[in-house]
């Protein structure tokens, strides 16, 4: 069919976690429903922001019994640039590396969004 799209897993979750999601979309005049109540075991967890060498992947995992939904990171430092940012293969966590143009490091924060299996 022409002009149908489709989301991926990772751009459901960001809709629900921004608030954008079907469920925030309801026109019965009720308050939108919060994500953590639309997806089972909805939890976020952070890898911290740590200086590593330029295009070294930092990995964060979902714990035991949650797999990865969703996810993202952020590069930190003066011209930063995040190269990457997918899904472990085995669907348990997310995956983030950048580079910095003048300096061998940069900073990386990781997040995944979580649900239970």
């Amino acid at each position: 069919m022409r002009g149908l799209r489709t989301l991926g897993a990772g751009a459901l979750a960001v809709a629900l976690v921004s608030g954008v999601g079907w469920a925030a979309q309801a026109s019965d005049g009720q308050a939108p429903v919060k994500a953590a109540a639309v997806v089972d075991g909805y939890q976020v967890v952070k890898l911290p922001n740590a200086t590593v060498p330029n295009f070294q992947r930092r990995t964060v995992f979902c714990p035991q019994g949650k797999v990865a939904i969703g996810g993202g990171a952020e590069a930190q430092g003066q011209d930063a640039i995040l190269v990457g940012s997918f899904p472990t293969d085995d669907g348990r966590g997310w995956i983030a590396l950048g580079r910095q143009m003048r300096y061998s490091d940069v900073g990386i924060s990781v997040y995944a969004i979580c649900a239970n299996r």
